[in-house]
């Protein structure tokens, strides 16, 4: 009964040690009150990014809901305003694997929202389920929309400077490995699924750093931010139904509840200071270093360029376009000469390598003098 005893509390303390130093999630601060302010966070209906949008909600900011779901983000939305007593949350309709969704969300938010001080990119897939497109769903719907969504939205975060743009990633991105030639190539298969979202974090990372470079100077400020080990619907979604019963008491001991996924996001949204970090990757609220292929200039700015033509972007809707300029009409079919081809053809997208402009001619690392110290999150 002592050796038994003994055990128990052996492995108590093993998890109490476990879930304080790996589980358990530092709380954010930040700024106080968002009153007057406006944020945008997609994927908000459920899990980590509702959480974000209801401590944004309590702090007095107008949110919108950026969501698929038109019944799920209407309840999401009621919910958060019951919850946090500030009625300015609200549902606006998106879906990230089409790029007309895109352009329309950016459509009706320019055309009614003033302001956009806060955008959070909260959301992802991490497998196609048993959707089958003609492009890789998840780069499509990881990267490629939301890149598409800063674009449009870049005039009004400029113009409401000094703003923030939070790409919510994945320690995954360590094993991402792009390539370039096969960049947008449809997804088969839970092997090649588990790369693609690797993949796709990885992407998130780079679009944070290059986009740090672009915004240099303009009072937009970016961050790629790791939620940690979240039980959210993410984890359990693509599970099989039979398996899920055994997972859910594990995945409550060992995974932070989605609040706990909110911190970080929130504090790269909300901690003063951090100007300096723009284009940084941050976990458990403090900067953190990432492998060579997470940095590398030149593959950002390749990315770049790839994300562009697969987003449909033209000549005149890059980041430096005119503050009021306005997206075009989503709903317009697309056609062999529109400016915003709804997928452009493979041989456009890859230029070769010993063609393309040297780095450092075209854009500018920001200068990085010293690393803050973490901060109480």
């Amino acid at each position: 009964m002592e050796a038994l005893l003994l055990g128990v509390g052996l492995l108590l303390g093993a998890y109490v040690l476990v879930y304080y130093n790996l589980v358990k999630a530092p709380p954010c601060h930040g700024l106080a009150s968002l009153r007057g302010r406006t944020a945008v966070v997609t994927g908000a209906n459920s899990g980590i990014g509702k959480m974000t949008a209801l401590e944004l909600a309590r702090r007095g900011a107008r949110v919108v809901l950026a969501c698929r779901s038109r019944e799920r983000g209407e309840a999401a939305a009621f919910d958060l305003r019951q919850e946090s007593g500030n009625n300015e949350v609200i549902f606006m309709a998106l879906d990230l694997a089409s790029l007309a969704s895109v352009r329309a969300f950016a459509t009706a938010f320019l055309s009614s929202e003033p302001r956009l001080d806060i955008l959070i990119h909260n959301a992802g897939i991490s497998s196609c389920g048993r959707t089958r497109e003609p492009f890789n769903l998840l780069l499509r719907v990881n990267h490629i929309g939301p890149f598409l969504l800063t674009h449009l939205l870049l005039p009004r975060l400029k113009t409401s400077a000094p703003s923030r743009v939070v790409v919510v990633s994945s320690a995954a991105h360590r094993r991402g490995r792009l390539d370039f030639t096969r960049l947008d190539r449809p997804v088969v298969g839970w092997r090649q699924e588990l790369r693609a979202y690797a993949d796709s974090k990885l992407a998130n990372v780079l679009f944070a750093r290059e986009l740090a470079t672009q915004l240099e100077g303009s009072g937009v400020t970016c961050y790629a931010a790791h939620p940690g080990p979240v039980n959210s619907e993410l984890f359990l979604r693509h599970v099989p139904g039979w398996l899920r019963p055994l997972l859910r008491p594990l995945a409550w001991l060992v995974l932070r509840a989605p609040r706990g996924g909110a911190q970080t996001p929130l504090y790269c949204a909300l901690q003063e200071g951090i100007e300096p970090l723009s284009g940084r990757y941050f976990a458990n609220c403090h900067v953190e270093e990432v492998p060579p292929a997470a940095r590398d200039d030149r593959a950002a700015h390749r990315l770049w360029e790839a994300s562009r033509k697969l987003a449909g972007l033209g000549p005149g809707e890059d980041a430096e376009s005119d503050e009021d300029s306005q997206p075009e009409d989503p709903g317009t079919p697309s056609s062999p000469s529109s400016p915003h081809p709804e997928e452009p053809t493979a041989s456009e997208l890859y230029p070769s390598p010993q063609n393309s402009t040297d780095r450092s001619t075209v854009t500018r690392r920001i200068p990085v003098k010293a690393e803050l110290e973490p901060q109480a999150c």
